[in-house]
């Protein structure tokens, strides 16, 4: 399980990298490259302009905090870090990223297909988070990391739907508005799916392991009751 996870790690990391590579090419704030090519009916709008910005060189921060919150081991070792880059984690969708990517996905691609679905991914990112800070407070570990599973599910969308894009996308084959918009939704199926089948696995790993725990403690309570 452990060389999974690994694995599972290093993907996202080079995946990440490869987000802030895309990203990186809008620091010279031009109105006229990448996904900006295809919004140039608002990209005159300072308001949507000063909000994609904000999502753009925010997000990257959500992404790679991702990358150090589900390992034990870092958990483990850097108890104090781990609270640290949860909360700018939590702070950086509620306070930064909600409010931007709502006005951005008013205006997204893929008409009511693609609105709806950036919609829906929007106010699911700030359910599952507010719900992992509501348990953590609670003192419920496994309802806050089922729930931090599930945000930072939506938080990969973006590399996902990046991948689907790039891998099947052709534009002398298929409507680019329509393929944006159902992208939108698979994209957040596939992270949901998986999102699921992970928690699933820690579950029932977690109650083999509890299964293992009593099992051992009965068969040391008899040892102690036949001396």
């Amino acid at each position: 399980m452990n060389i999974y996870k690994f694995i599972s790690a290093i993907a996202l990391f080079i995946f990440s990298i490869v987000m802030l590579n895309t990203i990186s090419q809008y620091t010279t704030f031009e109105k006229n490259i990448g996904f900006l090519q295809f919004k140039q009916d608002v990209v005159h709008n300072k308001y949507w302009l000063l909000f994609f910005y904000i999502h753009i060189f925010s997000i990257i921060f959500c992404l790679l905090a991702g990358l150090t919150q589900f390992s034990n081991h870092f958990l483990t070792e850097n108890h104090k870090l781990h609270k640290i880059i949860g909360k700018i984690y939590v702070y950086n969708i509620l306070i930064i990223n909600f409010p931007a990517c709502f006005v951005l996905a008013l205006f997204s691609n893929g008409g009511i297909i693609g609105i709806t679905g950036f919609l829906l991914q929007n106010f699911l990112w700030v359910y599952f988070t507010t719900l992992a800070v509501i348990y953590i407070k609670k003192g419920n570990i496994d309802k806050h990391r089922i729930f931090m599973i599930l945000s930072y599910s939506i938080t990969t969308t973006a590399i996902t739907f990046r991948i689907i894009k790039n891998l099947v996308y052709q534009e002398n084959i298929f409507s680019y508005h329509l393929f944006y918009g159902m992208n939108v939704w698979i994209s957040l199926f596939i992270n949901l799916s998986i999102a699921y089948i992970i928690i699933v696995k820690n579950k029932s790993i977690t109650l083999s392991s509890n299964s293992n725990s009593i099992n051992k403690n009965k068969k040391s309570n008899r040892h102690q009751n036949y001396q």
